[in-house]
């Protein structure tokens, strides 16, 4: 598809032109200042886009401009596609939330919990409650990932491959096995920690459809959205599109990744449902909008096509944490750029329970997840809103990217 492109005059959805600016001035300070190296922003108001920037370079070595069909690596911004297509098998009676997750995959049948010792010689203890298909949803699992480097399970997910990536020639099906082989943080459903839930979760779309997940992908949810450049990988034809991967090196200058950003140049084994996907401004737009619940359009549908009924999508995005927590006080304490106070997590998506206390102006009920090169999306209905922020600078926690683009964002509504 063509590159991403306004639909609609700010004034006529109740967004100042003045005021938009301002987003674009702070975020090109950014990219003068030498920390990004360019990027791309949407704003949608009432299902029409009101607002596209770009800004600097998707490849600073090359010289080449973030055009509006640069494609990103989205990574976590996977999530909630995997997700979505989950939660359409669920609505076709292919499972139940309450489903042990050993019924898709038997090997999680056996998990056990640590409960002391080092990442080298540990002590771990049975499960006492089965690990199932709402925890997988809700990151309540017990599994973790490598990077967080928080506890010695995540030292032991490394020692087996998985930090910013997975073992060579392990399929999905595979990787699961390894999953399914090391001890779990805790026991499901008693704290939130951010892991590889979702790969599992994937796994599980691929057993109870009988299709791998690229397949499912193409066939339920880009082929009839319109997602025409949303992929595993960027092909030949695409690769000069791809924006090169950065991080923050010295003095705080972007510094080129290619030993992780070349991965996205070919085709993987291992179909990762948690963080695996490239796509461009305009496909991720339309996932959003199928998301976004109008009074002319409900949740699930976009265009004429449904993925998912307005309940099952309002059902994902209220809050799942046991006792209406929020993930500062049920969650394990991982580092990013904005809190957790005030948030909690549906099924795929964090929710905002309490504007007040994450402190920062947004809405309650607004929907959200963001990537590992600090790519950022969400979905406000109550401001009939979806904005999306895409760059590729790695890790998320280096700037307040987040946080920054929802002041200025909100700042901008006047109706």
């Amino acid at each position: 598809m063509g590159g991403v492109q306004t639909e609609v005059e700010p004034a006529e959805v109740g967004l100042d032109q003045g005021r938009l600016e301002r987003i674009d001035k702070h975020f090109a300070r950014y990219v003068d200042r030498g920390r990004l190296a360019g990027w791309l922003i949407t704003v949608s108001r009432h299902g029409k886009l009101a607002h596209v920037s770009t800004y600097g370079q998707r490849d600073l070595e090359a010289g080449l401009p973030v055009e509006p069909d640069t494609l990103w690596r989205i990574y976590s911004m996977t999530k909630p596609i995997t997700s979505v297509a989950a939660m359409m098998l669920y609505e076709e009676g292919g499972f139940q939330l309450t489903d042990p997750v050993s019924r898709y995959i038997p090997s999680f049948a056996d998990c056990r919990v640590f409960s002391g010792g080092s990442d080298i010689r540990y002590v771990t203890k049975p499960v006492t409650e089965p690990m199932r298909i709402w925890h997988l949803l809700t990151h309540t699992s017990g599994l973790t990932y490598g990077f967080h480097r928080a506890h010695p399970v995540d030292a032991i997910y490394r020692a087996n491959g998985f930090e910013w990536g997975s073992p060579r020639n392990t399929d999905l099906a595979g990787v699961c096995e390894l999953f399914a082989s090391m001890p779990l943080l805790f026991q499901p459903g008693s704290e939130w920690n951010y892991s590889v839930s979702t790969d599992v979760l994937g796994r599980v779309v691929e057993v109870v459809s009988g299709q791998r997940l690229d397949e499912f992908f193409t066939e339920r949810i880009f082929r009839p959205l319109g997602m025409t450049d949303t992929a595993f990988w960027a092909g030949p034809q695409e690769a000069g599109r791809l924006a090169a991967l950065y991080s923050r090196g010295a003095e705080g200058k972007a510094t080129r990744m290619d030993a992780i950003g070349k991965h996205a140049l070919s085709e993987p084994v291992y179909l990762s449902g948690g963080g695996g996907l490239t796509s461009s401004a305009a496909d991720y737009d339309r996932f959003a909008q199928m998301l976004l619940h109008r009074p002319d359009s409900p949740a699930g549908e976009l265009d004429g096509v449904r993925l998912l009924s307005p309940r099952t999508v309002a059902y994902m995005t209220i809050n799942h944490l046991p006792g209406n927590a929020d993930l500062d006080s049920f969650g394990r304490p991982i580092y990013a750029e904005s809190t957790f106070q005030g948030v909690g997590f549906g099924l795929g998506f964090a929710v905002q329970l309490n504007p007040a206390a994450s402190k920062t102006l947004c809405s309650a009920g607004e929907f959200n997840w963001g990537g590992a090169a600090s790519t950022t999306f969400w979905v406000d209905p109550a401001e009939q809103l979806t904005v999306s922020f895409f760059t590729q600078l790695m890790p998320s926690s280096v700037y307040p990217i987040r946080p920054q683009l929802r002041q200025l964002v909100y700042q901008a509504l006047v109706d």
